[in-house]
């Protein structure tokens, strides 16, 4: 607080937070966004009087890794950066005053403490404890078992915990949760067996395994996710539950035959990650505001639009934890629930047992809701349901698949709704998309290509200057981009644009331009802002906002 970094009342929390969960203070202050990773980093070299680390442009030498085992780096959460002068140099977003001595004590050798962000001190983690390292040998020993051959696989080979190809879906899972993809793709090629992670909504190619260990690996997935081992050609799915790497993880498997063997596809929800707060989603002040107007309302319906992958659900359980309260009973209807909230009820599509939306939300009537969450509307059935509640005094959220917030009206109007009863039950509209946000470790300024300038002037961009991209670094492992963040547009359905639905019913691009006169900021606007800021490139806008 000294410094100006955070206030009582921040530090009063983040103190009740701690008492609960016995995590670093750090740890909290950043998760709830009180601190920034430098302002920590700025905040624990100046008390503690330790060296700061820049990890973007200094990576481990293979001496000091040899000196720290992977359990012992992680047990203490440090990363061995170099020996000098005898000593073992270490990094760490959590020093403390006994560090040091517990690790010389246990490594035998004098150790001196640094400290970095925790951003930084993971990825290195991830990078340099690989948990793919030893792959090669599970390889090996699967090929030795099997003399090379790709024959026939049964039950019995993908079961036993010191089985290769147990092993190597493990590593994988494990790896995967330490470079924060979203989705894991095993793709049968030719003559290989490819391991690809979606990362930032981008997909990298991490390991290329023998084309003989498909059928195992897909067998082994299969046993876990309880589907049927035996059937390949026809489309599947499964789900498996597991803790890996310290996260509760709830894993959506898809199998579908190709012409060179099965597919699988993993969808990867970490049950350990906190939902956000609608204040650290990134909306502008603009959008902010409407948006949090919107859901103070006591009814009426309130929709995320975008394409997949776009971040609805996130923007949906920030706006259920805003509205979360002991006075009112909150039910969701989701496929899958991805994370759970305390006092809030929360149901899974099953339709084997006959609850999809439409059901699910018919029957949630009936247990006196005051706010409602419909995970999609996918059909007319259930957006007349979900209409209809939000016109008999229920406070109801839900998501759309549309390219913005304008379509997402006339997207109701094609589903078979009448005019009049989007226009009477939407109270607002947003319209988003995820962009990745350039690594600032690597970042500089940039001349566009033509083809970019050609495309920033299409969507309004000044050609002034002031651009950047990034090279690659160890912080972003070599792509430019580091995470992401939602570009919005909140769509406020007022009554000037409710009368024109119902009356002159205008076309799409009309009523935006009503909404642009009306205060809508769109998402060409924030896109245009984000690069001006040097937040993202504009080729990260074409690959991402590509409606534009």
């Amino acid at each position: 607080m000294a410094e100006g970094l955070i206030t009582a009342a921040m530090l009063a929390d983040a103190l009740t937070t701690q008492a609960s969960t016995n995590e670093p203070l750090g740890l909290i202050l950043l998760r709830s966004g009180s601190l920034t990773d430098e302002a920590l980093l700025s905040m624990l070299a100046h008390q503690q009087d330790l060296s700061a680390v820049d990890l973007r442009h200094q990576s481990p030498t293979p001496e000091a890794l040899a000196l720290v085992p992977e359990e012992v780096a992680r047990q203490y959460g440090i990363l061995p950066l170099l020996v000098e002068g005898g000593e073992l140099v270490v990094v760490t977003a959590d020093p403390h005053p006994g560090l040091a001595p517990q690790l010389a004590t246990q490594l035998g050798i004098s150790v001196k403490v640094t400290v970095s962000t925790r951003a930084d001190v993971e990825r290195m983690m991830a990078t340099h404890y690989d948990a793919l390292t030893g792959i090669s040998q599970q390889i090996d020993a699967f090929l030795g078992a099997r003399g090379g051959a790709d024959i026939n696989y049964d039950a019995l080979d993908v079961q036993g915990d010191d089985a290769p190809v147990v092993r190597v879906v493990d590593m994988i899972l494990s790896q995967a949760v330490r470079d924060r993809a979203s989705d894991v793709h095993l793709e049968s090629r030719n003559n290989a067996f490819l391991v690809r992670f979606r990362i930032d909504g981008a997909l990298r190619d991490v390991s290329t395994l023998p084309a003989s260990m498909a059928g195992p690996i897909a067998g082994r997935i299969k046993v876990m996710a309880g589907m049927n081992i035996v059937e390949r050609r026809r489309p599947q799915d499964g789900q498996i539950g597991s803790r890996t790497d310290g996260r509760d993880l709830d894993i959506r498997v898809s199998s579908v035959g190709t012409v060179w063997g099965e597919k699988l596809v993993l969808r990867l929800l970490d049950r350990s990650k906190p939902a956000m707060k609608l204040s650290q989603l990134g909306m502008s002040d603009i959008a902010y505001k409407r948006f949090a107007e919107a859901i103070a309302t006591p009814y009426g319906m309130v929709v995320c639009a975008g394409p997949t992958g776009a971040g609805k659900t996130t923007t949906l359980y920030a706006s259920l934890r805003e509205v979360n309260a002991e006075e009112r009973s909150i039910t969701t209807i989701e496929d899958p629930v991805e994370y759970m909230f305390p006092g809030i009820t929360q149901i899974s599509i099953n339709e084997q047992a006959g609850v999809t939306f439409a059901t699910g939300l018919r029957a949630i009537l009936r247990q006196d809701p005051d706010v409602i969450l419909v995970g999609e509307i996918r059909d007319q059935e259930t957006a007349r349901i979900a209409i209809q509640a939000a016109l008999t005094g229920h406070l109801v959220f839900s998501s759309l698949h549309a390219t913005d917030s304008v379509s997402a009206l006339y997207r109701f109007i094609d589903m078979g709704v009448e005019p009049f009863l989007v226009a009477s039950a939407v109270r607002a509209i947003v319209g988003q998309r995820l962009v990745r946000r350039l690594c600032t470790g690597c970042a500089r300024d940039l001349s566009p290509a033509p083809e970019e300038l050609a495309f920033w002037e299409k969507i309004g961009g000044s050609t002034s200057g002031g651009f950047r991209t990034s090279t690659g670094c160890n912080r972003c492992s070599g792509t430019g981009y580091v995470e992401r963040i939602g570009i919005y547009e909140v769509l406020d359905v007022d009554a000037e644009i409710s009368e024109r639905l119902v009356h002159s019913r205008p076309s799409s691009d009309a009523m935006r331009d009503l909404a642009v006169a009306n205060g809508l900021v769109s998402l060409r606007a924030e896109s245009v802002r984000l690069v001006e800021e040097g937040v993202t490139s504009i080729l990260e806008v074409m690959r991402s906002v590509h409606t534009l």
